[in-house]
């Protein structure tokens, strides 16, 4: 940026060249910094002496000289096609400033003034800030400098103050141009917002970048600059911190800041930042839209960055998309170095713990997808050391008719030294061997399950004893009577024969 802008000082010169000669005084312009209170009278436009406007006009010659290269032709592959290219000749130029240095007590205000700008330029590019801001200051120090110059020398020489961490200086300097041009740019507002940012006056800095933002939107007519956002919800969060918005209003203020940046520069950094403010505001269905369109952008690369989702989304009864989510985070890799080869490896994001496949497979039963729950949670019952997921397990297969999985299921938990609730998985134990008419063994789980100290629980195992006892007893009832039937056929198909 400032060496855009340095090359806008440097083409201000063009004007200089014009052979008419306008008066137009500087708004309060001061010769002195403002301290004598007297004024100075500066022109839009000057003549360069005849011998200054030749040796100039071989500086420009030799900063626009240009080079012609070939280039990978980008419609033919394996083809080339010329193309120019700026070779800027700044030996050639110099040895001609230093001609004009030498006999600058020769030359006109103004001709030095020219002089002054180039050499700030050939500075600047150079990276020789130091001498680049004196040549700016030798310039504005001249009477006859005119009005662009003198402008556009005041915000290069800001910047200057501004990189060179001169805040006082760069802002003096700005409020200065801001006074002697006629129209104030966003731009500059944005530089002075940036400048007290750093001195660390983020109540000026605040109305700094927002009158930048104004100004664009309002009069210049162009989108605010990205950063110009970002520098402005900075502003907020330490104007709340030193408390002296609210934290409401801060985060009121973030909202609409952060909208506007994911719709205007959707980046990652700031779908989260939005995301976490409508976090701390306690909106959490505008949370969970926020983390879904940056996951729909593929820009979610972190674990918990999918964890976070999916569980918003079945906060909010998505257990479908819950698990879509998660299972595209198993899929999707990142690049991670290995701590025993120092090699970069694919790993996936969501990783296969035993908390995100219970979490996953909670996702898939909530959404009636049993058959996808089940390999998942028996991969996860596998890794636990409590015996609580394969009691789970067994439930599901229970749910699916599948009696003899629930059995094996609920059998490997139980073994498990610690079980959250033993009797209720005896309970669901004795109900499967009771599907699979195992009577005896079904009882066995129900006595075992009605020694618990929780009535409802007692209260259900002793029901399914006195149910099993009498579907027992109806059951031998039934065999018996189909014994007789079939014994009863039998004579009468040999008394028949």
């Amino acid at each position: 940026m400032l060496k855009l802008l340095s090359r806008n000082a440097f083409i201000v010169l063009a004007v200089s060249f014009s052979f008419s000669s306008i008066d137009l005084s500087a708004q309060n312009a001061k010769s002195d910094g403002g301290k004598s209170g007297k004024t100075r009278s500066y022109k839009k436009a000057r003549v360069l002496m005849s011998s200054t406007a030749k040796q100039v006009q071989k500086v420009v010659e030799a900063l626009e000289r240009q080079k012609t290269i070939k280039v990978p032709d980008p419609l033919n592959e394996g083809q080339f096609i010329e193309k120019d290219e700026d070779d800027p000749d700044f030996i050639e130029a110099r040895r001609l400033l230093t001609e004009l240095l030498n006999r600058q007590d020769e030359l006109k205000s103004y001709d030095r003034s020219v002089m002054w700008n180039y050499w700030g330029y050939i500075y600047f590019s150079d990276e020789d800030y130091d001498n680049a801001m004196r040549s700016y200051e030798k310039l504005l120090n001249e009477p006859e400098a005119t009005i662009p110059l003198r402008t556009a020398s005041l915000l290069t020489l800001a910047q200057l103050n501004l990189v060179k961490e001169n805040w006082d200086k760069g802002i003096a300097l700005i409020l200065q141009w801001m006074d002697e041009v006629e129209n104030v740019t966003a731009q500059s507002h944005s530089l002075l917002g940036q400048a007290y940012y750093q001195k660390q006056d983020f109540v000026q800095s605040r109305k700094s970048i927002e009158e930048a933002i104004r100004i664009a939107e309002e009069v210049e007519e162009y989108r605010p600059k990205e950063q110009w956002y970002v520098l402005l919800a900075a502003c907020l969060y330490e104007l709340k911190e030193a408390k002296v918005i609210s934290q409401q209003y801060a985060l009121e203020q973030q909202v609409l800041i952060y909208e506007i940046l994911v719709n205007y520069y959707p980046k990652k950094s700031y779908f989260i930042q939005l995301g976490g403010t409508y976090a701390q505001m306690e909106r959490e269905q505008d949370y969970m839209l926020v983390l879904k369109a940056a996951y729909e952008k593929d820009f979610l690369d972190k674990e918990t960055e999918y964890l976070t989702l999916a569980q918003l989304l079945l906060s909010n009864k998505n257990p479908y998309w819950a698990a879509q989510v998660l299972v595209a985070g198993q899929k999707k890799k990142v690049m991670v170095k290995d701590e025993k080869t120092g090699k970069e490896v694919p790993v996936p994001v969501v990783k296969d713990t035993e908390k995100n496949l219970k979490l996953l497979a909670d996702s898939w039963r909530m959404a009636q997808e049993i058959d996808k729950a089940i390999p998942v949670l028996e991969k996860a019952a596998k890794m636990s050391k409590t015996g609580d997921l394969y009691v789970l397990l067994g439930n599901l297969y229970l749910f699916e008719d599948r009696m003899e999985d629930s059995i094996r299921a609920i059998e490997l938990g139980l073994k498990k030294s610690k079980v959250k609730s033993r009797s209720q998985a005896q309970l669901v134990l004795g109900q499967a061997h009771f599907e699979l008419e195992n009577f005896d063994e079904a009882k066995k789980q129900f006595r075992a399950a009605a020694r618990d100290e929780d009535k409802r629980i007692k209260k259900t195992a002793n029901s399914w004893i006195k149910y099993a006892e009498n579907e027992a007893i109806r059951v031998q009832n039934l065999a018996l009577r189909r014994e007789f039937i079939e014994k009863s056929n039998a004579k009468a198909q040999s008394k028949s024969s």
